[in-house]
């Protein structure tokens, strides 16, 4: 960005905007001002004619809608006179910066997402999950990332952080990488690749979709240019910033600029004193009219005059502590505390007196040597070169160079203290005699150069040595003498007064300034580094004045008036006077400002547009602010207004901009604000207190209107306000500030009672305030923030039972929140997947929603009926659908959000329990309209039972006991059921039994009532009718009958089915093994004894002849006893160690190897010699 003051760009678009000034139509006789011309012309336009009648057919309707609109206009015109005004004040804090800098230590905002690109990356991962990108990706990936699709980017909890400008790319980045960390974790490990290396992959991979087809190089450049921006912005950039934030247009922002003088420090330096100087006239002023603020207390007036003088003489010292400098390029250093109280104390005049040695100067010249002419008398092969020396410095020379051309560029820098020194400079050529010591000298130059003198290459005329021919030698030569930083200005000036300088004489003066402070006219002779006479400028007025009558010499008059001592100066030109007076306006401090005469004021002669050459640049522009209506704002007295309310105008525009940039900036604002707003505090005394009261206030209207403000931000704010209002144990306030005002106690205690209502409702709500516990670390400072509202002073702790009650009763409303809005997403989802199924469903999702909506009021209107329509199956698939919904939300608060209650983890188990209780009404009602003898219903006990038990504390809890209570009949009624179905299959099986070996079981086994497994999302282990794999073999190997082949399937499956309950209750459950245990124990023996029993009638009933060969049933019983033995070591064995259950398992092997006459006893006394068996 150019500097505004040397554009010509910038130049020509305010001639620009002049001419459409000129052009600008006249209402009543009356010129309509340029800038709200330019801003809204049309609207000030009058009617085309007089004559016309009113198209309204009320002319009192008329006038009172042209009275609304006039008011209107009046309204928009103050408000922009007023930002206008508040723009003035903020450049000058930008341009000449004393007390603050942009912070560098605040933390890096993320870019936020906007809607349209949180529907992008929807987008993204739905391609890569259809498989339309080019990203290898195994299945856990696959499977994180579409998990991470449907918790995450589909949560209705995410659009509403988008919405409210919380949500960052950062942030979605941290939750998959927090929701991976857990699935590699459990991943098995694999030789040579580390969970680590897994880890990185999935997030390079993630990253890839995220970004997609973006080029990676410009991001990262976007983004660098962006984090730059954010760090620290230029003087230009600010003002840039600032007109965007207080709608300033570039012209205005062009004319201010230029008549201000921004780019001229020292104006800006002379702006602050006088400021100061009348902050503190106000300050006396109130201490003698007793107009004071209305405080807490009768003894803190005085106080307050001490704090106004105080915060004065601080911004002296840090003034004072400010290098004098000529200006140049923006630099934010850190500031030094000044502690002159001599130079800031302005009566203590006699102790401040300068001398003449601490008005030191330096100066640097350049004297540069180009050529010589009319060099004419010498052979064209001679030798000559030039000298050139300060006087009291050391000599330098050129090159040497032939007479015929003696050309040279050679420059040469010295240093010296005076301000007026004489440069000489010799020509030499080199002699040709034996017996010549020296070389001869041709011509010389001596120059008295000043830092006015021109800069450029000029033909000075050299005095011609004797003996020398040429008699017209010129030498071209340019002499810079730069201008010291402490050198305001100088030059010839006529002058005479009282004590010093009591002859009207012409002299040379210099403006020194020795410091902020202070400054002396001093007036120098040549070769003299010490000035011959100096006037102090403290307490003198300066202005213009008529030529005095007696005095002759110059023609343009100025004074310095002083209580009992008046200076005259005199210039020789208008503009040479004008320079002088601001200058020492400028260093003088002074109320008044001068204003030049009249006739030297117009700059157009005669209505031209050509500026008279003896006014000075600053002198125009100043004239120009004032054709455009500026002056008012420009030459304003800053004293003269209240900056509480105008800096709490630029602290709330400023919030909406932040708030709307492109970063998610939660309420924070970047460094370039914060220096600005500081410096404006700092500079025009804003109370720290009413900054942080109207901050609150802003920040609490944004959060309750639904945007993301980080507590962090607030409680700081909170702090230094509770601080200030109650003080610590000592009395003192954070900013030095001892009194409150009346006012702001009160606006302190309503915005307390506000915020404690806001974070009340936050942890109510904090599902949805704080989504997946983003923002990082928000939740945990709300609670902080909480405890310290509650805090009666910043003292007193409050008692954390206190604390703990309200929390306790934000998360009771919390369960209730979150489980009717679980509820009601659940029915949608329902509803929603019902019509989807439907085999007409053709309709448009407009018209489905809408279909919703109406069947959710006539259910309103209706709930006997919805009652009557919902079967006891459909009811069940709710609950455990809702089921999983529940135990997504509690594992999901336990994730992301318990790391911030974890001082408070007592209270987040009783929440989950309150939420539990709701979910166990809705569970309640389900289970009482089953059937009868139904076992649907299992899935969902072991749904929740295999969430509850690995959960410490919900574990055998409130809810947890509820359900086994609800379930143990249910369990104790089935089990009896299948012992008596077995019991029943046992005789009826063998009545019939014929003994053959089993072909295929399936086809064999009887029907029974095991319980069925619903299509659930869940895995659950339930019994079914699938073959088992130890039976296919058995089958292969023609192995039992099938009587007993059922028998041992079902005890196995019931055995199983029980098993995978995994009963909470330590002694129920072995209650459950036991008796299932004993019941094999009792069925298998059942089984031995009828076997055998056949067995032995079988064999009773064969001939024993010599061909007698064993036939197929017996080879079935005898496989039907030894395959009870082994599942009685499978079934009714115990991992108990109790004497009397190893007597269970030997009941089949008695019955089978250790009775008096064995199975194989038996049939070897069929025949007395071997028979093979088949």
């Amino acid at each position: 960005m150019l500097d505004p003051s040397s554009s010509e760009e910038e130049t020509d678009e305010i001639l620009e905007e002049e001419r459409k000034v000129v052009a600008a139509p006249k209402v009543g006789g009356a010129r309509v001002s340029p800038s709200r011309t330019s801003e809204s012309s049309v609207g000030l336009q009058p009617s085309r004619s007089s004559n016309v009648r009113p198209s309204s057919p009320s002319p009192s309707v008329a006038s009172e809608k042209e009275k609304e609109d006039l008011e209107k206009m009046q309204r928009e015109e103050e408000e922009r006179k007023k930002r206008l005004q508040l723009y003035v004040f903020v450049m000058r804090c930008i341009a000449y910066p004393f007390n603050a800098k942009q912070p560098t230590d605040m933390a890096r905002r993320q870019q936020k997402i906007s809607k349209q690109q949180l529907q992008t990356v929807k987008e993204r991962f739905q391609s890569f999950l259809n498989g339309d990108t080019q990203i290898v990706a195994d299945e856990a990936f696959i499977n994180a990332v579409q998990s991470y699709y449907e918790v995450f980017l589909k949560s209705d909890r995410v659009s509403r952080m988008v919405q409210s400008g919380g949500c960052s790319a950062a942030d979605s980045r941290e939750v998959f990488k927090k929701h991976i960390e857990k699935r590699v974790r459990s991943l098995p490990e694999i030789d040579g690749l580390s969970k680590e290396t897994v880890l990185s992959s999935w997030i390079a991979k993630f990253d890839t979709i995220y970004r997609g087809e973006e080029d990676p190089r410009k991001h990262q450049q976007r983004m660098t240019a962006s984090a730059a921006s954010e760090l620290i912005l230029s003087k230009d950039q600010l003002y840039e910033m600032f007109q965007g934030i207080l709608g300033i247009k570039k012209f205005e922002h062009q004319l201010l600029y230029n008549a201000c003088q921004l780019d001229n420090p020292d104006e800006q330096a002379a702006q602050i004193r006088r400021e100061l100087d009348g902050r503190l006239q106000m300050a006396d002023q109130i201490a003698r009219g007793g107009k004071f603020p209305r405080f807490v207390s009768r003894e803190m007036e005085a106080m307050y005059i001490e704090e106004l003088k105080s915060s004065v003489n601080l911004l002296m010292a840090n003034l004072e502590s400010m290098p004098v400098s000529k200006g140049g390029e923006f630099k934010l250093q850190k500031l030094k505390r000044g502690h002159n109280t001599s130079i800031i104390d302005m009566g203590q005049e006699d102790e401040n007196q300068l001398s003449k040695s601490d008005v030191v100067l330096s100066f640097t010249l350049e004297v540069v040597i180009m050529e010589v002419q009319g060099l004419k008398s010498l052979a064209p092969n001679r030798i000559v070169y030039c000298t050139m020396e300060v006087e009291g410095g050391q000599k330098l020379q050129t090159d040497q160079a032939e007479a015929s051309k003696p050309t040279w560029g050679t420059q040469g820098d010295f240093t010296t203290t005076h301000p007026l020194p004489a440069v000489k400079v010799k020509l030499f050529t080199e002699s040709t005699g034996v017996l010549a010591l020296e070389d001869k000298e041709l011509g010389r130059v001596v120059l008295h150069p000043t830092p006015n003198s021109p800069k450029q290459a000029e033909l000075h005329k050299m005095t011609v040595s004797k003996g020398c021919p040429d008699s017209d030698l010129k030498i071209k030569l340019a002499v810079r003498m730069d201008k010291p930083q402490n050198m305001k200005h100088c030059g010839y000036l006529w002058a005479i007064g009282k004590n010093v300088w009591k002859r009207w004489k012409k002299r040379f003066f210099v403006l020194v300034q020795v410091s902020q402070y202070t400054f002396a006219m001093c007036s120098y002779r040549e070769k003299k580094a010490e000035p011959v006479e100096l006037l102090q400028l403290d307490g003198y007025t300066v202005d213009y004045t008529d030529p005095q009558p007696g005095l002759d010499g110059g023609r343009t008059f100025f004074n310095a008036v002083k209580e009992g001592d008046t200076v005259i100066f005199a210039s020789d030109d208008e503009q040479d006077r004008i320079l002088w007076v601001q200058a020492m306006y400028r260093a003088t401090g002074q109320s008044h400002k001068p204003v030049p005469p009249t006739q030297v004021q117009k700059l157009n002669a005669k209505g031209g547009t050509a500026p008279q050459l003896d006014a000075p640049i600053s002198q125009f522009y100043a004239d120009r602010a004032q054709k455009h209506g500026m002056d008012e704002f420009i030459s304003a007295n800053p004293c003269s207004f209240d900056h509480a309310s105008l800096f709490e105008m630029l602290q709330r525009l400023t919030l909406d901009h932040r708030l709307n940039d492109s970063y998610s900036c939660l309420g924070w604002f970047s460094p370039g604000q914060v220096f600005v707003l500081d410096e404006y505090c700092a500079r025009n005394g804003v109370r720290g207190c009413h900054r942080h009261l109207c901050y609150l206030r802003d920040l609490l209207e944004r959060a309750e209107n639904g945007a993301m403000i980080d507590p962090t931000l607030l409680h700081y704010s909170f702090a230094f306000c509770a601080s200030h209002v109650h003080g610590n144990r000592y009395g003192t306030r954070p900013d030095g500030i001892g009194t409150v005002s009346v006012d702001e106690k009160e606006r302190f205690e309503g915005i307390k009672d506000r915020l404690r209502v806001l974070l009340e409702n936050q942890i109510t709500h904090f599902r949805y305030c704080f989504p997946f516990g983003r923002p990082e670390g928000a939740l945990k400072a709300t609670l902080s923030l909480l405890e310290r509202v509650l805090m009666k002073d910043i003292v007193t702790p409050v008692p954390q039972e206190e604390v703990k009650n309200v929390i306790r009763k934000c998360l009771e409303q919390a369960a209730l929140v979150n489980y009717q809005r679980l509820s009601e997403y659940a029915k949608v989802e329902g509803k929603k997947r019902e019509m989807y199924e439907h085999p007409v469903f053709c309709l448009a999702s407009q018209v489905m929603d809408l279909t919703i909506l109406e069947k959710n009021q006539k259910d309103h209107r209706d709930p006997e009926n919805v009652g009557r329509l919902v079967t006891p199956a459909k009811k069940l698939e709710d609950t455990i659908r809702l089921a999983e919904l529940v135990i997504e939300v509690l594992q999901q608060n336990e994730e992301h959000h318990a790391e911030a209650f974890a001082w408070w983890s007592d209270l987040m188990v009783e929440h989950a329990e309150t939420f539990l209780s709701l979910y166990a009404v809705d569970m309640d009602a389900a289970l009482e309209v089953q059937p009868p003898d139904s076992w649907d219903s299992f899935p969902l006990f072991q749904l929740l039972n295999d969430f509850l038990r690995v959960d410490y504390n919900l574990c055998n809890g409130k809810f947890h006991k509820h359900l086994q209570d609800l379930y143990a009949p249910l369990v104790v009624r089935y089990v009896d059921l299948m012992e008596s179905s077995i019991a029943q299959s046992i005789h009826r099986g063998f009545e019939r039994e014929t003994w053959e070996p089993v072909k295929s079981l399936t086809s064999n086994l009887p029907i029974v009532n095991l319980p069925k497994v619903p299509n659930v999302a869940v895995p659950v282990n339930l019994p079914s009718f699938s073959t088992p794999a130890w039976m296919t073999a058995m089958s292969d190997t023609d192995n039992g009958s099938g009587t007993s082949e059922d028998l041992f399937w079902k005890l196995d499956a019931l055995q199983t089915f029980i098993r995978d309950l995994h009963w909470p209750e330590e002694e129920f459950g072995k209650h459950l093994e036991t008796r299932l245990k004993l019941m094999s124990s009792d069925m298998i023996e059942s089984c031995v004894k009828r076997t055998r029993a056949a067995f032995e009638a079988k064999l009773q009933r064969s001939s024993r002849t010599a061909d007698f060969r064993v036939p197929q049933s017996i080879c079935t019983m005898f496989n039907v006893m030894v395959d009870a033995r082994a599942q009685s070591a499978k079934l009714c064995a115990m991992e108990l160690g109790q004497e009397f259950v190893r007597d269970w398992v030997s009941v089949a092997n008695d019955s089978i190897e250790f009775s008096p006459r064995g199975p194989r006893c038996i049939i070897s006394d069929a025949r007395s010699f071997p028979i093979p068996v088949t």
